[in-house]
């Protein structure tokens, strides 16, 4: 059963599954608002892709956000391996993780304001996993689309990582880069939380609030 063993560790370029050429058939429109999933997208709609755990779940936190947010969609990032399977993704072959992508609208929703919902929904420091999930597909994670993303991005993780260390909490653990190629997941994972009100979702914060804003560096220091 090998795609269902674990790997403690990210494989390399050259140990990846192959994958294949073809993206894998994914639904068209958002289970919820029945926006398009790959877009169109308005303009002034940005996009960034976040990794906090099993994606059931954590898709479900941003389309659950008041406002701001466009389109949530579910996928793969951060590998080797092109167009990956979940099965594949799951056996620690493709070296990629388990994300949600999230268009949003940033006049009305800040980055900071998203990546502070990002960082309270789960433990950023707990390295190749997610409570009882374990792999590398479970690796917490910022994917962005801009120097200015990635430099929010940084500053909001180390405004973090000081609230967390006064809290007892180690390093985060949670890698920023930009993204490189971002495969839709199958259709059924897509809002899975939402067709399957009952389902899995093993995410869990760590109670310390996220400060952002101008009173970041103070809060936090």
């Amino acid at each position: 059963m090998l795609f269902f063993r674990k790997r403690a560790e990210m494989p390399s370029a050259a140990d990846a599954l192959p994958g294949r050429a073809t993206p894998l058939p994914t639904a068209e429109r958002h289970f919820i608002n029945g926006n398009p999933l790959k877009g169109p997208y308005p303009p002034g709609i940005e996009t960034i892709v976040l990794g906090l755990g099993c994606f059931w779940g954590a898709e479900r936190k941003f389309w659950q956000l008041p406002e701001g947010v466009f389109v949530t969609a579910v996928g793969y990032a951060a590998g080797f391996t092109p167009n990956p399977t979940y099965e594949e993704v799951c056996s620690g072959l493709t070296g990629h993780n388990e994300v949600v992508l999230v268009a949003y609208d940033p006049a009305v929703l800040p980055l900071e304001s998203l990546l502070k919902t990002f960082f309270e929904s789960h433990d950023p420091t707990q390295g190749y996993r997610q409570g009882n999930d374990t792999g590398t597909q479970y690796r917490s994670g910022i994917y962005t689309m801009s120097e200015a993303q990635a430099a929010t991005a940084h500053a909001v993780r180390e405004s973090y990582g000081r609230a967390l260390a006064e809290q007892g909490y180690g390093a985060i653990t949670t890698e920023i880069a930009p993204l490189e190629a971002f495969y839709f997941a199958e259709d059924y994972h897509q809002q899975y939380l939402a067709k399957n009100p009952a389902g899995y979702c093993g995410l869990g914060g760590t109670g310390v609030s996220c400060p952002v804003g101008l009173g970041a560096g103070t809060a936090a220091a």
